[in-house]
Order: C-alpha cells, then sequence, then structure tokens
C-alpha cells in the first residue's frame, strides 16, 4: 500500500503545535510497518539550516494559482527512513510565521494543487491521500471537481485528519476561480458553502472517502453544537465516515531511563532519580528545595482555550496551600502579566518563565509531582501523556483527549492516573487540586501507585499507526 501524507507543518522541521508532531511521527510509524509512505510539506525557509543543507532540489515546474503561473520547486530529504517532498516557492514560504497572513488562502491554495501536480512528475501515485487540517483540506475536492480528468488519479482514496475544528479556511466565493481556476457551481449550490464563505474544512469533509479526529472523545464532541464550531450539522450528516483515532507520543524521545535533558534517570522500577530531579528543578527556579512539597508544573501556550483564566482566579488562593508551582509558556499577554504580578509576592513558591524552551519543558514533565492542563477543549493533547511517561499526574478538565487518556482518580477505589474535573469552572478546578494535594500529603502509598500506573500506561505511536493502516485498508 502507498500512502501520500501531506500537512502544513512536520516536526522536527517545523511546528506550531500538536498537527506537527502527529505528522512528524505517524508517517515513521506507517514505513516501519512497511507502508511504503511519501511526506509532502511546504519548504519554509524557517527550517533550520542543518535540515535545508540536506535537501536535494529535484526540478522545479509551473503550477497555475488562477490567473497567475508560480514556481514550485521541489527539494527531497531522506530522513529517518521517511522521503519527505518539499514545495518551494519563496514568495509563498519565505515568512517568519507559518500561518497568519492575509493572503493565507492563496499561500495553500498554491500547495494543495502542488501537491496533486506533483504526484505523476515523481511518478507516485499513492492509494491513500492523507490530508490535515484546512491547510489540506480541499485535496478531496480538488481530485473530485479539478483534476478528476486525470486517469491515474480517480482511483486515489482520501482520508482528512481534523486536529482542530477551530481552524477552518474562510474565504471569499470568488477564491474558487481566481485562486484554485474553477467555476463556483460547488459553491452556488451549496456545497463548500457556509455563512457566505468558501469553507475549506467543510469541503474536505464532504469529499473525504474517511474523516478521523485525534481522539474517539473529540470525534463525539464535534458532532455538538458546543463544540463543531457551525460544522456540527455536517459532521452528524457525515458520521458514518467519521472515527477518532487517538495520537501517540514518541516513546524514544520521551524517555526518563534516556531523556538528555534530564540531569537524573529514572523508570517505574526505581523512582530515586524522580526525586533527585524535583530537587534540581527547584534550585533551577529557584525555589527552596523541599522534597516534601507538591510542586505543580505548566507547559502551554497561555490562552482561553488552554483554560488559563480558571487558574488565574483561583491562582492567590493555591497559592495559600504548601506548594510550589512553575509556568513555562507564552500567549496572551494578560494572562503573561497576571501571573506574573501574583509570582513576585510569592517568589518562595512560584516560578514563572514566559519563554519556550524544548529542553527545560522536558526537566519540567521529570521534576514535577502534578501537571496542570485545565483545557476548556483539547481534541487530543499531548502534554498530558508525556506528563505520565515521566511520573508526574495530570489534572485535566474531562473533555477531548484529555478525557481518553487520563483516568480520574476515583479516592474509593484508588484507581486512577490522574486527576480530573468535569464542570468547566474555576472552582471545580480548586477541588480537583486540593484533592490531588491531599492525595500526595496523606496517602503517599496510594500516591506512588497512581505514579506507577501513569507510568505504565501505553501511548505509543505503535499502536495508534496500526489502527490508521486498518482504516487505510478499509477504503483501498
Amino acid at each position: 500500500m502507498k500512502v501520500l501524507f501531506t500537512a502544513a507543518e512536520c516536526a522536527p522541521f517545523f511546528k506550531t503545535g500538536g498537527l506537527g508532531d502527529v505528522c512528524g511521527t505517524l508517517p515513521k510509524e506507517l514505513v516501519k510497518k512497511g507502508v511504503e509512505t511519501i511526506v509532502v510539506l511546504p519548504f519554509f525557509t524557517s527550517m533550520a539550516e542543518k535540515y535545508q543543507q540536506q535537501c536535494e532540489h529535484l526540478f522545479d515546474f509551473t503550477v497555475e494559482v488562477g490567473w497567475r503561473k508560480q514556481y514550485c520547486g521541489v527539494k527531497r530529504l531522506n530522513f529517518e527512513g521517511v522521503t519527505y517532498y518539499f514545495i518551494d516557492n519563496l514568495y509563498y514560504f519565505d515568512r517568519k510565521e507559518l500561518y497568519g497572513y492575509y493572503d493565507d488562502g492563496e499561500r495553500f491554495a498554491f500547495f494543495q494543487m502542488a501537491v496533486i501536480e506533483l504526484m505523476e512528475k515523481i511518478d507516485f501515485i499513492p492509494d491513500v491521500l492523507h490530508a490535515n487540517d484546512y491547510h489540506s483540506a480541499m485535496i478531496p475536492f480538488l481530485l473530485k471537481e479539478k483534476y478528476h480528468w486525470i486517469k491515474a488519479y480517480r482511483s486515489i482514496k482520501t482520508v482528512l485528519t481534523i486536529h482542530n475544528i477551530e481552524f477552518q479556511g474562510w474565504y471569499a466565493k470568488e477564491v474558487l476561480p481566481d485562486l484554485f481556476g474553477m467555476g463556483t457551481q460547488r459553491y452556488d449550490d451549496g456545497t463548500v458553502r457556509m455563512n457566505d464563505a468558501l469553507n475549506f474544512m467543510k469541503a474536505g469533509i464532504l469529499y473525504a472517502d474517511r474523516v478521523t479526529t485525534v481522539s474517539p472523545s473529540y470525534a463525539e464532541e464535534i458532532k455538538t453544537t458546543e463544540f463543531g464550531c457551525g460544522l456540527d450539522g455536517i459532521l452528524r450528516m457525515e458520521s458514518g465516515k467519521l472515527v477518532g483515532i487517538l495520537n501517540g507520543i514518541d516513546y524514544d524521545l520521551n524517555n526518563p531511563e534516556t531523556d538528555t535533558s534530564l540531569p537524573y534517570h529514572y523508570s517505574v522500577e526505581d523512582l530515586s532519580g524522580k526525586y533527585k530531579n524535583k530537587a534540581a528543578l527547584q534550585e533551577e527556579m529557584n525555589l527552596p528545595i523541599a522534597p516534601d512539597i507538591p510542586l505543580i508544573a505548566v507547559v502551554s501556550r497561555l490562552t482561553y482555550q488552554k483554560g488559563f483564566h480558571l487558574v488565574i482566579d483561583e491562582f492567590e488562593n493555591l497559592l495559600q496551600f504548601p506548594v510550589q508551582f512553575v509556568l513555562l509558556g507564552t500567549g496572551d499577554p494578560r494572562f503573561e502579566q497576571g501571573f506574573q504580578n501574583i509570582a513576585a509576592r510569592y517568589p518562595d513558591k512560584c516560578a514563572i518563565n514566559i519563554s519556550f524552551d524544548v529542553q527545560l519543558a522536558q526537566r519540567l514533565y521529570a521534576g514535577a509531582d502534578l501537571f496542570l492542563m485545565p483545557s476548556s477543549f483539547e481534541p487530543c493533547g499531548l502534554s498530558q501523556m508525556i506528563a505520565m511517561r515521566y511520573g508526574t499526574l495530570p489534572i485535566v478538565h474531562e473533555v477531548g483527549g484529555l478525557k481518553d487518556t487520563v483516568d480520574s482518580f476515583n479516592p474509593v477505589s484508588g484507581q486512577g492516573t490522574g486527576f480530573g474535573f468535569q464542570e468547566f469552572t474555576s472552582y471545580q478546578l480548586m477541588q480537583s487540586i486540593k484533592l490531588a494535594l491531599n492525595t500526595y500529603e496523606k496517602a503517599p502509598d496510594t500516591w506512588s501507585q497512581l505514579q506507577k500506573r501513569a507510568m505504565n500506561q501505553d501511548f505509543r505511536w505503535e499502536t495508534s499507526s496500526q489502527r490508521y493502516i486498518t482504516l487505510y485498508k478499509s477504503i483501498v
């Protein structure tokens, strides 16, 4: 079986979030399982120079973006067993950021047509073309409505994975003729129209052979008005082809026994290194070295979606307890300033680092006792899985992938792998935190069992990738 995997970001080359992590790991697992897989990406010049130097320029051709005839260079890189093809165009991809520009519609219209036109040129006609999020969601539509005259493409099956349904690609009707060089029939009859705009995601959902999301619970949630962002009706209508497949994490990269970011290594059989990492983290963050004080960590974007308005509401209250709090992240300036203002009054309990540091993030996962992740919604989430891998118990809002991965502690049975709350309020968040602190202080044996149970959870991509292969086989 041959699979073409395409997305707008991919670790380790360039990423902004979970989409990049998935695209950096799933294709590698497919290749390990014998699936002939290539990945097609934009050639963002923000990619690290060491990767750019390894890219081989193959050839170039012209892509017609409406009336524009745009250069399309093709570069190839073989990396960790996977063959990557990069679509090169400085006008579109020589930018500081990956997204957020006035011409994103044009940039990703070019990219999607380039992906399709590339297939014949490199003699790779896949059995399955796997698109991801709105940046490539129009490809299933284009294959059937614009490129259907190419006989070799007619048997290609398509899968669209929704990583975050908030971002849908809304554009004016004129984009169809002006960028894609197509008529407006499918807009005029309402197929790809929503709220008087062309909707890339809607087109993908309707035209793809299968639609997946990154956790089973999120697949159900996006069929509701609360989480569907206006597409819930379409997803209910297409529910027969919608499935949730939980993301995994890289167990080689996130391994407390070998992680080079950590001063001390440890395992589920011997947690002594974790306690040493805690002391080292407290020293690094200028906090008192106190082994018996629970340390809560945050590694996140500071946004409303991530639930940090709830944390700010209860932050000063939380710091009245015997606790230490460490935060690493950037985001909404109001949250950044709010945390810094309160932390300044509690220097012995709180350390706020408004930045992003991959190595420090790993030390937080390993050195903390608790990991706070109160997202209002979370399609999957990776941080809670990484935290559990390091024996750090997550405190989560029971929604989406957080619900699917964290088994909330039951004080009666003693079962669980973390702590959860259902009602999205600061009060319920605080109740969950208090239960965690009380368990840490008064039930050390139970706490140790929770840690070991969390560390023994299986979140390997090996498991998730097999589910994708089963899905591919069901449509080929």
